[in-house]
């Protein structure tokens, strides 16, 4: 998959590794890069940085993805590469709120559907066509400090691999983009779960990097983080040792989270 003189379109483009994944595909030369965000005055900036179009959209909301593709058709033809970026996260295990678990699904795994419904219809009378579902190593691995997060990212990998199996001879590329840490607004200073992801965290730029190679070798899973790779391995290699050890991550991890409230408290 390559980029020049391809329509795209990127769900959370207005910041992160979307932006950075918007700001790339202009400058490879792309027909027409999409920037489909809630936050509209930053899209818009973005967009008229990189010549291309701010489309406000809800992906949580089907109707409002559906839109979104209609008027990139409108503007630009028809759809070559579609970006499903947009993702949020919510702190806590099995005490989260229902309507926080219903939200990050929503966002997570059903924008993805959306998605696809929307565009694989037109894909496949063209006989071509690229998915890039953005999930997480959490969707590979785990994430300690978000059950909800977690599964929905779970979720978000096993669609977009059985979507790869059922249309992969049909012309339809699907990559999976699973990074570790990235230095955006989702890392969390206070959290020390998030201050462990952000020793190794990477830049947006670099993820998007890390893309750009990933769709033109036609990867599925597209991991920024090689160490990813190495730590899914342990985890199918061994996983009764890899629950054993996240554990212990686990322990280690909100022990010192304990301490440090302890220690606030003692000092107020």
């Amino acid at each position: 998959m390559q980029i020049k003189d391809k329509v795209v379109v990127v769900t959370g483009g207005a910041n992160g590794i979307g932006q950075a994944l918007c700001q790339r595909f202009a400058a490879e030369g792309a027909r027409g890069v999409v920037v489909a965000d809630l936050d509209q005055q930053t899209a818009r900036a973005l967009a008229q940085e990189i010549g291309g179009l701010a489309v406000p959209c809800d992906v949580s909301v089907e109707g409002n993805v559906i839109d979104l593709v209609e008027r990139t058709v409108d503007v630009f033809g028809p759809i070559d590469l579609f970006c499903s970026n947009a993702g949020i996260t919510a702190k806590g295990g099995i005490e989260t709120p229902d309507e926080d678990w219903q939200h990050i699904w929503e966002v997570n795994v059903l924008s993805l559907l959306y998605a696809a419904r929307s565009v694989i219809p037109g894909m496949l009378e063209r006989g071509s066509g690229y998915l890039l579902q953005t999930a997480s190593g959490a969707g590979l691995l785990t994430e300690i400090g978000s059950a909800a997060y977690s599964v929905s990212k779970h979720a978000s990998v096993a669609l977009a691999e059985w979507l790869s199996i059922r249309y992969g001879a049909s012309g339809i590329g699907v990559s999976c983009l699973c990074p570790l840490g990235v230095e955006t607004d989702m890392l969390d200073k206070n959290d020390p779960i998030h201050e462990f992801l952000r020793l190794s965290a990477i830049r947006p730029e670099e993820v998007a990097e890390a893309v750009l190679r990933g769709l033109a070798d036609e990867r599925f899973l597209i991991l920024p983080h090689p160490e990813v790779a190495e730590f899914l391995h342990y985890k199918t290699d061994d996983h009764e040792r890899w629950l054993r050890g996240m554990r212990r991550l686990q322990e280690k991890l909100t022990g010192c989270s304990r301490m440090r409230r302890g220690a606030n408290r003692g000092a107020a």
